[in-house]
């Protein structure tokens, strides 16, 4: 496995993530991570930085083809026509012709979904949009989703403090993609003693172990935020090693502690 490397032949296996990121740290930290080799970056209309996302991607100077953008619909533009209206802005902001993933990024009680699917369905008709996703759907939502149409992935938090393991297993089944966020825990698992003595067998930190063990439980992309030039580089030195069974099974375990609540 390598960092270029597609799941599905589609998304690549890691990304980097932006919530929290604005102003020109934004735009320094994407084009930084383009150059570094990240070809997935991922957004949101809730974050309030796609315009300087899409800057960044314009200063990385890489193709734009080259490039998987993910944004996702906010909670309040849940109706086909607030779809279609903030997804034109999104474009806009972003500088670019079609986003490759567009997500329902909350699902609601009052939402239709069955209409917002249908009508990002409708943009991936036109062009405009290549792939349909969903973002924090539990299991049965997700089954439901796909049962509507050509969903790809259900972007859920994962770390191995907070499992997905049912969502993992309907991935597995429909060749879909579990994409996790805040697959770090927001740094919460840089001192975890278990990790770090996992990664001490392999010349690795607790970071780079658990990501490690996510993308290699299999259809599982990652997106870690990291603004600094040190931790893009470290997020993307996993792919020289490979956890055994034994160390793969003694991190699943983690997300049965009653540490992370």
């Amino acid at each position: 496995m390598k960092a270029d490397d597609k799941i599905l032949g589609i998304m690549p296996v890691i990304g980097l993530g932006t919530w929290e990121m604005t102003g020109n740290s934004c735009i320094r930290s994407v084009a930084r991570a383009l150059e570094l080799g990240y070809s997935h970056i991922d957004t949101a209309q809730i974050y309030g930085n796609e315009k300087e996302v899409g800057l960044g991607i314009h200063e990385s100077g890489i193709r734009r083809d080259d490039i998987f953008i993910t944004t996702k619909v906010a909670t309040s533009n849940l109706t086909p026509a607030r779809i279609r209206q903030s997804f034109t802005a999104s474009l806009e902001k972003l500088g670019t012709r079609y986003v490759d993933l567009l997500l329902i990024h909350w699902p609601t009680e009052a939402m239709n979904l069955e209409a917002c699917l249908e009508t990002m369905f409708e943009l991936q008709d036109e062009k405009i949009l290549r792939h349909v996703g969903v973002s924090n759907f539990d299991p049965m939502l997700f089954n439901e989703a796909i049962g509507m149409g050509p969903i790809l992935t259900n972007q859920v938090k994962f770390t191995p403090y907070h499992e997905e393991f049912e969502n993992l297993r309907i991935a597995h089944k429909h060749q879909k993609i579990i994409t996790a966020y805040s697959p770090l825990g927001r740094g919460g698992i840089v001192k975890d003693k278990i990790l770090t003595a996992i990664g001490s067998k392999y010349g690795k930190t607790a970071s780079q172990v658990s990501l490690r063990w996510l993308i290699q439980l299999g259809n599982v992309s990652v997106i870690p935020k990291a603004s600094t030039e040190l931790h893009q580089k470290e997020n993307l030195a996993i792919f020289d090693y490979e956890l055994s069974a034994d160390d793969m099974e003694s991190i699943k375990q983690l997300s049965r502690r009653l540490v992370w609540r």
